[in-house]
Order: structure tokens, then C-alpha cells, then sequence
């Protein structure tokens, strides 16, 4: 529109309304996001402010070198292993060469003298180190072996016809004295040796470690891990190796250790009572030879008392690593050590 004097003037334009506040919420503030860290730590290190830590266990040899015994048995063990690989660079004659003048006196040439039959002592405890070992391993092996397959179906099977049978095999091997049997054994056996030794060793001490793996597979089998096994369509033997035994590892190799050193002490007893092979050389020979040609009335105590100690010293040191090897299956155990 315009004025009287010409001038237009501008029509104003009507401003909307304003819009109503919205009421306060009080809504929260936008904070930048949270970033959550997890860090591994052991079970000596974890503390419980750490809540979002993951404790990871010790290892298994961590456990085992954490024990006193079964360090000082490692070591001794060790000392022992040594001595059967490198004995031909130890001793300087043969086992068998018995061509030394007898009942000589320690001295340079023979550290630990000769004995009455000519042979030099220290060669022969040396060399005997070798079947104690052999007899240990094969022996030990051979043993648990049976004892796993036989307790191990024995208690999956439990209450079974299966179970039934293995059970009287077993409660029938526990009451037959171990000793003779042996000696009966070997006694009408044609060839004698290191087979023979621990083909009667395994089948008169399985019965014990076999008894103990039963007892525990019982408790193992209705676990929820089994169970799953079980209904995916695993057949016995596949859940029984395959998911139950790799958890028994620690009782497995505790068994091994027990059925060695009850071995090595086999071989030795029936090698002093006449029963070993007289043409290999080992410590349980050479006790027989010792008593056989009296050699404490003689003076040669040293061929009488050194075998029987390196027997005591062995089967010592595999007794002290299996104080640690109980420890994996034992956590109280753990607790005592420290």
C-alpha cells in the first residue's frame, strides 16, 4: 500500500507461532563408548577386584617342577638317563671282558676294582644301568597298557556281562602271589631274556592300576561331556579313548611310574634268586654273583653294596617324580608344597 506521499509501506508478515519447549527428560549425556581390556593372568597373580581377568593355570610341568621331591627325582633321573646312553664312553672295557686279574683293589685303571670272576665293577654297574632302564619303559608300558584296556571298558561297562568277566580276571590276578608266579613262569620258559621279562612282568601287575582306572572311569562316564558324546552316536570304544582317557592322563602316567619301579625291582629279585638271563649284564646279576661268590666274606663289599644303592637310588627318583605328578590331580596337594 502506498501513503498519501507516494510512499509504499510494506505490509508486515505475521511470524509463526513458536514452538513449545519440549519438557525436560533428563536425558542422559552422550559419553564416548567404553573400551573393556581382558588380560591373561595366573593363578598366583589373579586377585578378586579383577573381575573381568581370565586365569589361566599353570602348566603341567610348572606343576610338576614346583614340587621339591620331584625336582631333586627329575635330577637324579636325568643323571641316570645320562649314564645308560653314554656308557661306552664311561667305561673303557667291555661288560663281558673277563679277562682282568680277580679281586684287584680300586684303583686308576679299574675305579671301583674287580671281582672274582675278573670282570671290572664299575663296567659292569655301568652297562646294568641299560636293562634297568629298558625294563622300566618296556615293562611300565606294557603294564599300564593292559591295565587301561581292561579297567577302562571294565567300568563303562559296569554291571554288564563284560564288566562281569574283566572284573573276575582282575580280583583273580589280585589274589595270585606275584613272585612265584614269576618263577614258575620263567623257570619252565625254554629262552630267557629281556622279552621274556616283560612279557611276565605285564600280564602277573596289571591288576592294581586296573582296579584304580574301574573306580574312576565309574565316576567319569555320566559327565556331561560323555553324555554329549554319546548322543552324537560315539560308539564305546571312541568315547572311552577319545573323551574319557585324555582326562585321566595324570592317574595314567602316575600308573606308568608305580608299574616301572615295581619293574625294575621284579627284574632285580628274580635276577638275584637265579632267574635272569646269565648272559646280559645288569644290577639284579650282579647282587647274584656277589652272594653266589661271598663277596662280603671276601672283602669286596663294593661289589655287593654299589648295585643294590643305584637300585634304591632309581627307584627313589622315580618315586619323587611321581610325588609331582600327583599334584596335577590333587590341587591340596599344591597348597602343602607352598
Amino acid at each position: 500500500m502506498s501513503d498519501m506521499h507516494g510512499r509504499s509501506e510494506e505490509t508486515p508478515i505475521p511470524q509463526p507461532a513458536s514452538m513449545p519447549q519440549p519438557a525436560s527428560t533428563n536425558l542422559p549425556t552422550r559419553t564416548e563408548p567404553v573400551r573393556s581390556f581382558r588380560r591373561s593372568v595366573t593363578e598366583g597373580d589373579a586377585s578378586t577386584s579383577e573381575v573381568v581377568a581370565i586365569v589361566r593355570p599353570a602348566r603341567w610341568y610348572a606343576v610338576i617342577w614346583s614340587s621339591r621331591k620331584a625336582r631333586i627325582g627329575i635330577v637324579m633321573l636325568a643323571v641316570f638317563l645320562l649314564v645308560a646312553v653314554f656308557a661306552d664312553f664311561l667305561s673303557p672295557y667291555g661288560p663281558t671282558d673277563a679277562s682282568f686279574s680277580p679281586a684287584q683293589d680300586p684303583s686308576w685303571a679299574h675305579w671301583m676294582g674287580t671281582n672274582t670272576l675278573g670282570y671290572d665293577i664299575w663296567t659292569q654297574l655301568v652297562h646294568g644301568t641299560r636293562l634297568s632302564f629298558a625294563i622300566g619303559v618296556l615293562g611300565g608300558a606294557a603294564t599300564i597298557v593292559i591295565a587301561i584296556v581292561v579297567g577302562l571298558l571294565a567300568g563303562y561297562r559296569e554291571g554288564g556281562l563284560l564288566d562281569d568277566v574283566l572284573s573276575f580276571l582282575t580280583n583273580l590276578a589280585l589274589v595270585i602271589p606275584v613272585l612265584p608266579l614269576m618263577m614258575v613262569i620263567v623257570a619252565y620258559s625254554e629262552t630267557r631274556g629281556l622279552a621274556l621279562l616283560v612279557f611276565v612282568i605285564a600280564i602277573t601287575s596289571w591288576a592294581g592300576a586296573s582296579r584304580e582306572m574301574r573306580s574312576l572311569i565309574i565316576s567319569m562316564r555320566n559327565r556331561d561331556y560323555v553324555t554329549a558324546a554319546r548322543f552324537g552316536g560315539d560308539g564305546m570304544l571312541r568315547i572311552v579313548f577319545r573323551e574319557i582317557m585324555p582326562n585321566m592322563s595324570s592317574l595314567i602316567v602316575s600308573g606308568f611310574i608305580g608299574a616301572a619301579t615295581a619293574a625294575i625291582a621284579a627284574e632285580a629279585g628274580l635276577s638275584f634268586m637265579g632267574f635272569g638271563d646269565p648272559n646280559t649284564v645288569s644290577w639284579g646279576q650282579m647282587l647274584a654273583q656277589a652272594n653266589a661268590n661271598g663277596a662280603l666274606v671276601q672283602g669286596l663289599w663294593v661289589w655287593l653294596v654299589a648295585p643294590g644303592l643305584m637300585l634304591a637310588l632309581l627307584m627313589t627318583s622315580l618315586t619323587f617324580v611321581n610325588f609331582g605328578v600327583d599334584m596335577l590331580s590333587n590341587p591340596h596337594l599344591r597348597e602343602e608344597e607352598k
